[in-house]
């Protein structure tokens, strides 16, 4: 076995500045042992004798491979089907029925689809998003009455990838699905289970930075952003959730993560609590004047 290479005060800097420059993840000085675990592998693959050497290599990498390799890495991509029962819980008996009857049919014009888009805003391998996916599933009627949008983003490649093959392994399958769920939805494809069609239809996922502009992204009437915001700093925490207000539908909602909290971060948003679970709206927009 290869001893692990060890990396220097310098290079903990030097990394965590470069890795916040990419990714907008913010690691301090006592994450040496995250980052030798996490780039060891990459260093020992591009033949590097220390991690000044791969921070170089990567710097000067136009296709952009190395960098991509460590931003995957780096990136947490811890999550399950229905994860926190109470969130998911919250979606199906208030968020997604009230959104469903605001966004109803025209019954005076039956030929207009209604909308609704909803993001998950930190996917990683995409369980999140198939979860609402399937909880709209059973709660519409008729899908067919409805333009649905569902639009997952992560920074990791290999997390697109693999969210948007819709395959899980049976690790993956048994965190938080029951077997209901397992058996209406997914089929056994070898050693994984697959998705249906119905289901796979309905989302789309892209990579995407949250540190770049949300140009392009439109409005949302539901918008998950759940445990990704603890890894940024305070000022980067402020710059999202504000850029995240702007394109927020002004009756639609934000679901952070159980132990995160937008207290001081965007006043923007007000914290509203039902069955246990806090979520977050704009205030309603103030009447017109005389």
């Amino acid at each position: 076995m290869v001893p692990m290479l060890k990396i220097r005060m310098e290079e903990i800097k030097l990394f965590s500045q470069y890795i916040h420059d990419i990714s907008g993840i913010y690691l301090d000085e006592n994450k040496r042992r995250f980052l030798e675990t996490r780039l060891h592998a990459i260093a020992e693959e591009q033949g590097c004798a220390s991690y000044q050497e791969l921070y170089q290599k990567s710097k000067t990498d136009g296709a952009k491979v190395i960098e991509r390799k460590i931003i995957d890495a780096i990136s947490t991509h811890e999550t399950l089907f229905f994860r926190d029962s109470d969130p998911f819980d919250l979606l199906r008996h208030k968020i997604l029925p009230e959104l469903i009857d605001a966004r109803a049919p025209n019954k005076r014009a039956p030929a207009l689809k209604a909308k609704l888009r909803i993001w998950s805003a930190a996917c990683s391998t995409g369980q999140e998003l198939y979860s609402v996916a399937i909880m709209l599933h059973d709660l519409l009627k008729d899908l067919s009455r409805y333009s649905i949008r569902l639009l997952g983003t992560d920074i990791s490649d290999a997390a697109i990838a693999q969210a948007s093959s819709g395959k899980f392994n049976k690790f993956e399958i048994e965190r938080g699905l029951s077997r209901d769920k397992l058996t209406k939805h997914f089929t056994p494809s070898g050693p994984t289970w697959k998705i249906s069609d119905q289901i796979r239809s309905m989302v789309t996922f892209h990579k995407f930075n949250l540190m770049q502009p949300f140009t392009g992204l439109g409005k949302f009437d539901l918008i998950l952003c759940r445990n990704v915001a603890i890894y940024f700093t305070l000022e980067d925490r402020k710059k999202l959730f504000n850029k995240i207000a702007d394109i927020l539908a002004p009756d639609g909602y934000l679901l952070i993560g159980l132990t995160e909290s937008l207290t001081g971060i965007c006043p923007r948003f007000i914290p509203k609590l039902h069955l246990g679970s806090i979520f977050y709206q704009l205030p309603p927009p103030r009447p017109a004047g005389p």
